[in-house]
């Protein structure tokens, strides 16, 4: 029988460095930077509009690598996190530290040259967002961290946009709002049933400084916070009917769970950590659904 721990002695390879890059986080950052280009007016050169989303996830994916480098001491005592390659010892923190920053420079600086500038500052802007501003200062400072930070993952579909126009507008701000509103209560209904990994490592998440209560509470605000922000591309006009439908169920959906979460019902947050998945999923699939059918159908 071969044991299941991990292979502290064992060299690198290229899956830890894969693993490094947060491929399910980078998964949501392409997905929505391929939506916010294909959502942008206009037409773009196939082979352009494929760097930019593949620089918009290499950036991504570097922050997430310089952001298990700062990490490494409390991702080896967090079950969780604990078989992430750095605290298994797969990976020198040197090593990843040196991956994240090679990868930060190539894509900012690529997506200038290749893209446009506007792109690639916000990329830049992204990067230093989530790895210093979120990662070094806030995490283990403020419960606010989430609220704060969680703009690092609202930019990749405003990045994508700016691809396609050069140029930050109101439909691009929207769609970085929808992230940024559902990443509060997306993150608390998780740490609502994680409180007790957090607690131990000392990062001042909401239910561990301010209790299960004000959490609910907290979910629920921005609950009716995101819900018509998601829904505004619709009224804006530039979302069709179809969206506004699906839009505004899943919404209904999301604040019915969101209540549950507030009333403390069974097992109702990780129902809704687990919908909230769904639901940015389906919003930007939609969304992306209707444009290629207005660009494929004469």
């Amino acid at each position: 029988m071969q044991s299941s721990a991990p292979d502290m002695g064992r060299e690198a390879e290229a899956r830890d460095f894969i693993a490094l890059l947060k491929p399910r986080v980078m998964s949501l950052v392409i997905f929505t930077a391929f939506v916010g280009l294909l959502a942008a007016p206009g037409t773009m050169n196939p082979a352009i509009a494929f760097a930019a989303v593949l620089l918009i996830a290499v950036g991504a994916g570097a922050s997430g690598a310089l952001n298990m480098w700062y990490d490494a001491d409390i991702d080896a005592v967090m079950d969780r996190t604990a078989k992430r390659p750095i605290p298994a010892g797969h990976v020198a923190p040197g090593d990843a530290l040196g991956f994240g920053m090679v990868l930060s420079v190539a894509s900012v600086v690529l997506l200038g040259l290749i893209v446009n500038t506007t792109s690639a500052v916000l990329l830049a802007v992204t990067i230093f967002f989530y790895a210093v501003i979120y990662t070094m200062w806030l995490k283990r400072r403020t419960p606010q961290n989430i609220v704060i930070g969680g703009a690092a993952g609202a930019f990749p579909p405003m990045i994508g946009w700016a691809a396609a126009t050069d140029s930050v507008t109101i439909e691009s701000i929207i769609l970085f709002g929808i992230i940024f509103l559902w990443t509060p209560p997306h993150f608390w209904s998780l740490s609502l049933f994680l409180k007790k990994d957090y607690a131990k490592v000392g990062v001042p998440m909401l239910p561990v400084v301010a209790g299960e209560a004000e959490t609910r509470k907290q979910i629920l605000l921005y609950s009716l916070l995101v819900v018509p922000c998601g829904i505004a591309p619709y009224f804006v006009g530039f979302a069709g009917a179809i969206y506004g439908v699906v839009s505004a169920a899943l919404g209904a959906w999301f604040l019915i769970l969101a209540f549950f979460v507030w009333r403390g019902k069974a097992k109702a947050d990780r129902k809704l950590f687990l919908f909230s998945i769904v639901y940015l999923f389906a919003l930007f699939g939609t969304l992306a659904g209707e444009r290629l059918m207005e660009k494929l159908l004469p």
